[in-house]
């Protein structure tokens, strides 16, 4: 199959799964609200095809949405280019400022990294059979501190950026006010890593969200070793879902 019909179908895969639930989507309008009000400005890094902008914005948020691949740009550009509210830059986001070697999965770009070791991860593990990242592209590469700079203080910042979570939040030297990361079974060393750096920045409260279920799996907020106790215990079928960390446990 050629690679652009192949590009296309990843990206049409994406945008079924990622808008075609309403359920979905008003469970994750109900988790962010937690965390959002009309009028704040939210970072998604990571952000794919925007499912968390269309979030964001239903609560009233300006966006700054920042994506490497070109294909997903493309893909936000069209659906947000009406919206004065969202702003898009191509750009990955790590450690450095300067450019990295993006890994392209073109039949599933939602796994698409910038990380070597979580692509080697991957290799053997149950439910990531068949996952190929055939195409390498240099992109741009920023840090969250820079972005504060050009953009302003985020009310909150979410972080998926398959693998290099730990590698964002090291470029952010002043802790906003909440933020989230992805982890994975497969990488837990990743989510230890960004939980000890979230804990250098000052956060205290944490919890978290299995997969797209968009529900806390702790109905108080926990400590940082109450967490990392917990991402250790998880089966690897677990796979995959998301950290949460503010400086205020007052958060509803």
């Amino acid at each position: 199959m050629p690679e652009r019909l192949r590009t296309a179908r990843g990206v049409g895969r994406s945008l079924r799964i990622y808008y075609g639930d309403s359920h979905r989507a008003a469970a994750m309008d109900k988790l962010y609200a937690r965390f959002i009000k009309p009028g704040d400005l939210v970072f998604d890094i990571g952000a794919h095809v925007g499912d968390r902008v269309a979030a964001f914005r239903r609560l009233g948020a300006r966006v700054l949405a920042v994506e490497p691949q070109p294909a997903l740009v493309r893909a936000l550009r069209l659906l947000y280019r009406r919206d004065a509210d969202v702003l898009i830059e191509p750009v990955a986001v790590g450690s450095t400022q300067g450019s990295i070697t993006l890994n392209l999965n073109i039949d599933n770009p939602t796994v698409s990294t910038a990380s070597a070791a979580f692509i080697a991860a991957s290799a053997h593990a149950s439910g990531w059979e068949g996952q190929t990242w055939g195409e390498q592209i240099d992109v741009p590469m920023t840090i969250l501190d820079q972005l504060i700079s050009r953009h302003g203080t985020p009310a909150f910042v979410k972080i998926d950026v398959e693998g290099f979570e730990a590698e964002a939040l090291a470029g952010l030297t002043q802790a906003v006010p909440a933020l989230s990361f992805e982890f994975t079974t497969i990488q837990r060393d990743v989510a230890l890593a960004s939980l000890s750096r979230c804990v250098a920045l000052g956060y205290k409260h944490f919890n978290a969200v299995l997969g797209e279920t968009q529900t806390f799996v702790h109905p108080e907020w926990q400590t940082a070793g109450e967490i990392a106790g917990w991402l250790r215990e998880l089966p690897m079928a677990a796979n995959s879902g998301d950290v949460y960390a503010t400086l205020d446990r007052r958060l509803p």
